[in-house]
């Protein structure tokens, strides 16, 4: 029997309604080589030094009235300066920022023309996000842009229970909501087209389908892909993923009680997440005058140094096909080469000129192997001419044994409490 052409033209447009539009597989690859992006938690209740927008669920109605009508008058973050934060984010070797454009209090921070709740009803008066957009934009570091669907202003307005864990908190249960977050995103995509896009919300409705529609080159990540909060998963995963991870205890900036990573341990985090192929978003919570609070700006300037000599080791990379750690030792590989890079960590005090032995259970040598260490000429250590620093390797049976020198000075001390990164090429991976 045969079927009509229109019939046929029919079930297609029918099944077209329902395919599921998806991040394009080359900006997720793109996604994948970046590795490194900072994230950025910052909004009216900055002031108080709490948690960013929960403070609002459980609160009495004398503290949500003072929190919608009378933050608002005091936000003035005259200190805030685009491109400084840009340069520092730069240098600490970020490929991306995720900004919180709206949190769950639904303040916007940027000039928006669907509510009063925004950076533009405050002393400051100036759009926030679009300063952050055109420095990242000079800087060539992409644009991401955190949204909540879950808006604690517009639950308030329609007189349901600011919470979000109630029926109406969601897109999917409030109409007026969906459509209110649409114009919302509609809005920052038309004015600020950002690379990417970071939904928090217990459900998103339809709203990756809205923005993948309105923009294909926009890579969603929560929403989309796997993005585990304060965690790094057991083992590596082959799509692509992102640890959101705090510096301290809060998203936001907490000026007491608060107790921070330090540099080594953030540096190790980013190793192992890259050594599983995921990429690390890292937070920073900004003072409400606008600047990035000293202790936070320290750790970024440790991983700076960090970073500036072993970037080659975190971008560009996969996981290995054989093994990911060994001992102290987390492994990645060149994207499109059979190129190893060893992170050696747990080395305490190693000084500058020493030599240390390591054994790799997991590659093999070849004809064509050469073997470095990022960031160093292997040529001379500083005043002790008769060290001869190159790194060498010996390829035993089943072992190959490379020989390191920390030869490069990078802190007066000549110790540097942060690991090296080993490149080594043309090696064969062994499967055990």
């Amino acid at each position: 029997m045969k079927i009509k052409c229109t019939t046929i033209i029919l079930l297609l447009v029918t099944l077209s309604v329902f395919a599921q539009l998806k991040n394009k597989p080359a900006l997720e690859e793109d996604f994948m080589d970046m590795g490194f992006g900072i994230f950025v938690h910052w909004s009216v209740d900055s002031q108080l030094g709490c948690v960013i927008s929960h403070s609002l669920v459980g609160a009495s109605e004398d503290y949500v009235d003072k929190y919608f009508n009378e933050l608002p008058k005091t936000f003035y973050p005259n200190k805030f300066d685009a491109d400084e934060w840009v340069r520092l984010f730069k240098i600490v070797g970020a490929e991306y920022v995720v900004f919180t454009a709206k949190h769950h209090n639904g303040f916007c921070m940027w000039d928006t023309k669907t509510t009063d709740f925004n950076i533009m009803n405050t002393p400051y008066g100036k759009d926030i996000v679009d300063q952050l957009v055109k420095a990242l934009r000079k800087q060539n570091l992409k644009v991401g842009l955190y949204f909540s669907p879950e808006d604690f202003s517009i639950l308030r307005k329609q007189g349901h229970l600011i919470s979000r864990n109630s029926k109406m908190s969601q897109v999917t249960e409030n109409p007026e909501l969906l459509a209110y977050d649409k114009k919302q995103i509609g809005e920052l995509i038309d004015k600020f087209h950002p690379d990417m896009m970071f939904f928090d919300s217990f459900k998103k409705g339809d709203l990756v389908q809205f923005v993948h529609k309105k923009d294909p080159n926009v890579f969603v990540t929560r929403g989309e892909i796997k993005t585990p909060e304060q965690t790094i998963p057991g083992a590596p995963m082959p799509e692509p993923w992102e640890t959101c991870m705090t510096m301290g205890t809060q998203w936001a900036y907490k000026p007491t009680n608060e107790i921070y990573k330090d540099g080594s341990e953030l540096i190790e985090k980013l190793i192992e997440i890259r050594a599983k192929g995921g990429n690390f978003l890292m937070n920073v919570g900004p003072k409400p005058n606008g600047e990035i609070p000293i202790e936070q700006e320290e750790r970024l300037r440790e991983i700076a140094l960090w970073m500036y000599v072993n970037e080659e080791g975190v971008k560009n990379v996969r996981t290995l096909p054989t093994i990911i750690k060994d001992d102290d030792m987390w492994f990645t590989k060149a994207k499109n080469e059979n190129t190893a890079y060893v992170f050696i960590t747990g080395q305490k005090d190693w000084f500058k000129g020493f030599r240390r032995n390591f054994l790799l259970k997991n590659m093999k040598a070849t004809a064509n192997t050469t073997i470095s260490v990022l960031g160093q000429n292997d040529l001379v250590v500083e005043y002790w001419p008769e060290n001869t620093p190159t790194t060498r390797f010996i390829q035993h049976d089943k072992l190959l044994e490379i020989s390191v020198s920390r030869a490069q000075r990078l802190y007066n001390n000549k110790v540097w409490a942060n690991p090296i990164v080993v490149k080594i090429t043309n090696v064969e991976f062994i499967k055990k």
